[in-house]
C-alpha cells in the first residue's frame, strides 16, 4: 500500500474506460476484489500513476506487486513507465571484462570488450517460478562482445547497473531448447559472436549499440544511473 501511495493517487470520477490489469469497467468492482485483501484500498477505488497519468482500479495495481519482486518499484502495464528501481530475479553469479586490441567487423577503428557473464546451477528463490526446486545454467560461463569506443564503454557501464539490479539473466523456460527451469537471456541482448553476423549474434550491426541502449532503458537502466 506503501509503494501505492508513493507512485499513485486516488481519483475521484473514474474515466469511462477498462482497467486493463482486470479487464473490468473502472467504475465497477476490481475484478480482483476477491483475492486480494487491503486495509486501506477499497475494491472499487481507482487511481492514476502520477507520471503516465495511465488509470487502473488500485487494488488491480497492488495485486500486480505482490506477484512480482516486491522491491518497492511499480511498472505500469500500459506504458512500461517504471517507478523507483526495478530489479529482477537473476540467480547470484559472476560478471567480469577484458579488453583486447582485436577488432569486431564494423567497428574496425577500435578494440574489443569482452564481457563473462557466469551462473552456476542452484536452488530457485521466493522470487522463481518454482521456489525450492533446483535450476540449470546452460552454456556458462557466457562470451559477449562490445566494440571498445566511447558507446561500447557506456553500454558496459548500464549493463554493470543492469547486472548489479540482476536483470540480465532470469530463471525461466529457454525460447530454444524448450527447458524449464533454467537460467535464461532477460530482454537485454547480447553479441555472443566475435566474427561475422552469421546467427544474427554477431557483428557487424550497426544498429545494435543503440538498440540495446533502449532495451537498458526499458529496464529503467539508463545514463541518469551512472550520474547517480
Amino acid at each position: 500500500e506503501h509503494v501505492l501511495q508513493t507512485y499513485s493517487e486516488e481519483l475521484k470520477t473514474p474515466p469511462d474506460e477498462d482497467c486493463i490489469i482486470c479487464m473490468e469497467k473502472l467504475s465497477t468492482t476490481s475484478g480482483y476484489s476477491d483475492v486480494i485483501e487491503s486495509k486501506k484500498i477499497g475494491p472499487d477505488t481507482v487511481g492514476r500513476l502520477v507520471k503516465c497519468s495511465h488509470a487502473f482500479h488500485l487494488l488491480c495495481v497492488l495485486a500486480m506487486y505482490r506477484t512480482g519482486n516486491k522491491d518497492g518499484s511499480l511498472q505500469c502495464p500500459s506504458c512500461k513507465t517504471i517507478y523507483g528501481e526495478k530489479t529482477g530475479t537473476q540467480p547470484k553469479g559472476k560478471m567480469e571484462f577484458a579488453v583486447f586490441k582485436a577488432s569486431l567487423p564494423g567497428h574496425e577503428d577500435c578494440g574489443t570488450i569482452e564481457i563473462i557473464y557466469n551462473i552456476p546451477r542452484g536452488i530457485q528463490g521466493p522470487e522463481h517460478p518454482n521456489p525450492g526446486k533446483p535450476f540449470t545454467a546452460r552454456g556458462f560461463p557466457r562470451h559477449c562482445y562490445l566494440p571498445d569506443n566511447a558507446q561500447g564503454r557506456k553500454v558496459l557501464e548500464l549493463l554493470k547497473v543492469a547486472w548489479k539490479r540482476r536483470l540480465i539473466f532470469t530463471v525461466g523456460t529457454s525460447s530454444t531448447t524448450g527447458e524449464t527451469d533454467t537460467v535464461v537471456w532477460n530482454e537485454i541482448h547480447h553479441k555472443t559472436e566475435m566474427g561475422h553476423n552469421v546467427t544474427g549474434h554477431g557483428y557487424p550491426d550497426p544498429n545494435y549499440l543503440d538498440n540495446v541502449l533502449a532495451e537498458l532503458a526499458a529496464q529503467g537502466v539508463t545514463e541518469d544511473c551512472l550520474v547517480q
